[in-house]
């Protein structure tokens, strides 16, 4: 009995060959063949049956085991599995024995940022964790290079925008704040995660950002994975991803009343 058939973006997320969003963008590309026809966007396939090769090379139809991995990731290293500019990449920090599967991240951190970051092998999981219809709240450490004061926090959640695109948090909070109401550390929660959003945000309100770390996905935590070293996430562990756990109030705080409905058009891409 054959297998059945499956949408040609899934099966190469399967195959490890890359995302579902990138898996869409090289049909889009004509990189993507089916028994010798240019594949199509959402065209099914039979794994095991139908013959797929991207970029001329076949693609091997025994689906990867589905591995979750997460990483205390450093700065200086990039999260992508091709980068001609840098040759450091975060599957560095993967074990060794996984070194012959293929590895894709499921949201990303920027070269200067720090922290935690998720390695999976399972293209259903990182399309839930990067799909914007998911709220998965991701917070981060931020240290500015001068004080931010507390009567701008709500300029934070309010936004600015950028080339037609709205940057924005959904909760910031001072960390320690001085006799003025200031600070360089603040708490920052978001769910969304444009390419470098964060700091692009803080960049534009005339704030410097010094250090930037994830130190939380969903009620996942950072605490207790060394740097540079990682974690395999058990069922348990890859569930409360999905879970985001209630945040005490702090004297110095602002949030949004309400998580913006998620928009059908909006792209997962990398974040700060």
């Amino acid at each position: 009995m054959s297998a059945e058939p499956i949408r040609v973006q899934k099966f190469l997320a399967d195959a490890g060959v890359c995302s579902r969003r990138a898996a869409e963008a090289l049909v889009v590309q004509g990189e993507v063949w089916i028994n010798g026809t240019a594949a199509t966007v959402g065209q099914k396939v039979v794994p095991g049956v139908d013959r797929v090769t991207v970029s001329g090379k076949t693609v091997r139809t025994q689906a990867q085991p589905k591995i979750t991995v997460a990483v205390h990731k450093p700065r200086g290293l990039v999260c992508s599995n091709d980068d001609p500019h840098h040759a450091a990449t975060v599957f560095e920090l993967l074990p060794r024995e996984f070194s012959k599967f293929r590895f894709f991240c499921a949201g990303r951190l920027d070269l200067d940022s720090e922290g935690l970051v998720i390695l999976t092998t399972d293209g259903d999981l990182a399309h839930r964790l990067m799909h914007p219809s998911n709220v998965v709240v991701k917070r981060y450490h931020v240290v500015l290079k001068a004080p931010f004061p507390s009567r701008r926090l709500p300029q934070l959640i309010r936004g600015v925008v950028i080339e037609g695109e709205r940057l924005k948090v959904e909760r910031a909070a001072l960390i320690n704040a001085d006799a003025s109401e200031s600070a360089t550390d603040l708490d920052v929660h978001m769910h969304h995660g444009k390419k470098r959003e964060i700091r692009q945000l803080f960049t534009t309100l005339g704030f410097e950002v010094k250090r930037l770390k994830r130190y939380q996905i969903g009620a996942l935590q950072l605490k207790g994975i060394p740097l540079r070293a990682g974690k395999v996430l058990s069922t348990k562990d890859i569930e409360s991803l999905f879970r985001s756990p209630r945040t005490p109030r702090a004297p110095h705080e602002a949030y949004a009343r309400r998580a913006p409905a998620p928009a059908a058009a909006s792209s997962p891409v990398d974040e700060d």
